[in-house]
C-alpha cells in the first residue's frame, strides 16, 4: 500500500513511475479523484460546522435559527455520507495498487527486459544426451502418478532417493542460513487467514492463484513469506532490534491459475512444494544494501550445490505487484538448454508493511516509522532437486550426490 501522502504531493511524478508496470493507470487516476474529492468533502463539513456554530444562538434558538440549524445539519448529514463512500472507494483502489519501483530497476514493457547481471559456474559438458528430471525420476523416487492417484494432476509423491534427496536439501538449506548467514530459524503453520494475505499483498488482488479452506477464513499459503513477515503485524519493533532476519522451511500451495499447459510434467511447477524462505525486516536507509546481502545468501546454496545460475534484474514491467526491486536467481537446466526461476529475492520498502502495519521505534526521536520488509527463497527445494537430476547426471541413468550433501544424505555418491 502507497504511502497517500506521497501520492498526495507527488501525484504526476507516482503516475509516471506506475505507468512502466503492467497496470490499468486508470486505477491510480480515480484513486487520485477521490482523494481530491475526499480532502474537498472534509473542508466543506468543517466549513458547515463553522456556520453552525455561528448560528447557534446562547439562548433560546428562533424558529428561523432552528429551521437553518437543521438546514445545516443534514447539509453535514450529506456530506458525512460522501466522506464514508469516499473511504470506501479509496481503500478499494489502494488495495489494487502495485509498488513504486526503485530508480535502479530497469524500465521494460514485458519479461524480454529484464538484464541478466552475471553468470556463475560452468555449465555441464555431456557426452550423451541429458535427460529431463522427470524422465530420470522415474527410477529415482519421483511418484507422479501416485500424486495424481491420491490428488491429482501437478501433485507429486516422493519415494526412497529423492525423499531422502529433499530432506538433505531442506536440512543442509536450514544449516547454511542459520550457521553460516545469521537467519533465525522459524517452522511456521501452514495455513493462513485473509489479514495475513493482505499484509504480504496476496489478498485481495490474487485470491485466484490461493487454495481456500471451505466455509472459513483459513488459506493455504502460498509462501511462508506470509507467516513470517505477519508474525510482526500490528508491531513497533525497537530500532536496536534491527535487523530481523529470519528462515522457514514450509510446504507451499498455489492453484497456479492460468498456467494450464504450461510446465505440464516435472518439479517446476506443482500445486504443492517445498521452500525454504528467507525473510528480512530492516530500516529504510538499509533496504537496498539489505536485498544485495539477501540475494547473496539465496546465491550461496547453488554455489555450495555447484550448480550453474545466473542472476536477473527484472524490469518494471515484470515486478510483482508488491516488489520495489527484484532479483530473479535462474538455475541451468540441461534438458531445456535454459535457465529457468528457482528464487525470486526481492525488497518491498514500506508498502507490506503499511499493509500489516508493521513499524519501529526510532532511536534518535523516539517516533515510529514503517519499516522495509524484504523476503527471497533460499531456495524453492523441488526445483532444486530437479536441477541436481539433470545437472549431476550420469549416462547410466544415476545422479551423483553433490559434494555438499552427502554429510545429510549418508556420504552416498549417487542417487
Amino acid at each position: 500500500m502507497l504511502d497517500p501522502k506521497l501520492v498526495r504531493e507527488n501525484p504526476e511524478a507516482i503516475r509516471q513511475i506506475l505507468s512502466g508496470r503492467h497496470f490499468d493507470i486508470s486505477i491510480f487516476d480515480s484513486f487520485v479523484e477521490q482523494d481530491k474529492k475526499w480532502r474537498k468533502l472534509l473542508v466543506e463539513i468543517e466549513e458547515k460546522k463553522a456556520s453552525r456554530n455561528t448560528l447557534t444562538p446562547k439562548g433560546k434558538p428562533t424558529e428561523e435559527q432552528l429551521s437553518q440549524l437543521k438546514a445545516l445539519a443534514d447539509e453535514i448529514k450529506s456530506l458525512q455520507e460522501g466522506i464514508h463512500l469516499c473511504e470506501d472507494n479509496l481503500k478499494t483502489l489502494s488495495h489494487s495498487i502495485p509498488n513504486i519501483f526503485h530508480e535502479s530497476v530497469p524500465v521494460g514493457s514485458s519479461e524480454n527486459d529484464n538484464v541478466v547481471l552475471r553468470k556463475v559456474g560452468e555449465i555441464p559438458n555431456f557426452s550423451f544426451e541429458p535427460k529431463s528430471h522427470d524422465v530420470l525420476g522415474k527410477k529415482l523416487g519421483l511418484d507422479f502418478e501416485s500424486g495424481a492417484k491420491t490428488a491429482g494432476s501437478r501433485f507429486v509423491v516422493l519415494r526412497s532417493s529423492a525423499a531422502k534427496l529433499e530432506r538433505a536439501l531442506i536440512n543442509f538449506m536450514l544449516d547454511l542460513h542459520t550457521t553460516k548467514h545469521g537467519y533465525e530459524e522459524i517452522m511456521p503453520q501452514a495455513i493462513v487467514n485473509s489479514y495475513a494475505l493482505f499484509g504480504t499483498g496476496q489478498l485481495p488482488k490474487f485470491s485466484a492463484d490461493l487454495f481456500k479452506i471451505e466455509n472459513s477464513d483459513y488459506w493455504l499459503s502460498p509462501t511462508a513469506e506470509v507467516q513470517v513477515t505477519n508474525l510482526y503485524q500490528d508491531t513497533v519493533i525497537q530500532e536496536s532490534d534491527l535487523p530481523l532476519k529470519l528462515t522457514a522451511y514450509s510446504p507451499c500451495f498455489r492453484s497456479e491459475a492460468g498456467s494450464y499447459g504450461k510446465d505440464v510434467s516435472g518439479l517446476i511447477r506443482l500445486h504443492q512444494f517445498n521452500k525454504v524462505e528467507l525473510v528480512r525486516l530492516v530500516k529504510p536507509e538499509d533496504s537496498i544494501q539489505a536485498l544485495e546481502e539477501l540475494t547473496q545468501n539465496a546465491e550461496a546454496v547453488l554455489k555450495a550445490l555447484q550448480l550453474p545460475y545466473q542472476v536477473v534484474s527484472l524490469c518494471s514491467a515484470d515486478l510483482g505487484f508488491a516488489s520495489a526491486k527484484t532479483y530473479d536467481l535462474e538455475v541451468w537446466f540441461p534438458s531445456q538448454q535454459k535457465y529457468r526461476e528457482i528464487s525470486s529475492c526481492s525488497t518491498f520498502f514500506d508498502f507490506q508493511a503499511r499493509r500489516a502495519m508493521i513499524r519501529y521505534k526510532r532511536d534518535s526521536d523516539g517516533k515510529t516509522a514503517y519499516l522495509h520488509t524484504l523476503n527471497g527463497s533460499g531456495l524453492a527445494i523441488g526445483r532444486t532437486l530437479a536441477a541436481i537430476f539433470e545437472n549431476y547426471q550420469c549416462d547410466d541413468g544415476r545422479v551423483r550426490v553433490p559434494e555438499v550433501l552427502r554429510a545429510y544424505y549418508g556420504e552416498a555418491t549417487y542417487v
